[in-house]
């Protein structure tokens, strides 16, 4: 399994929180390229289990203070 920016943010709009079948029915429904809905198939998951966000889906995603540029610096 792997994530990219570009394959995360065909989630953004996804009705969270989720479970993984939700999230795999909007991502078939929204036409999101196929590696998002096989990344979401190989979830570990409990059945029933919520996702709340994109971070309980792909713990590496990148929050805004990853970056080093500031706004109030400029």
């Amino acid at each position: 399994m792997y994530w990219t920016l570009e394959l995360a943010s065909h989630l953004d709009d996804a009705p969270w929180p989720a479970t993984k079948e939700e999230l795999i029915d909007y991502v078939m429904r929204s036409g999101a390229p196929m590696e998002v809905m096989e990344n979401l198939q190989k979830l570990d998951d409990e059945p029933g289990e919520y996702y709340e966000t994109i971070e309980d889906v792909w713990p590496d995603y990148p929050k805004k203070d990853d970056f080093f540029f500031y706004d109030d610096e400029y």
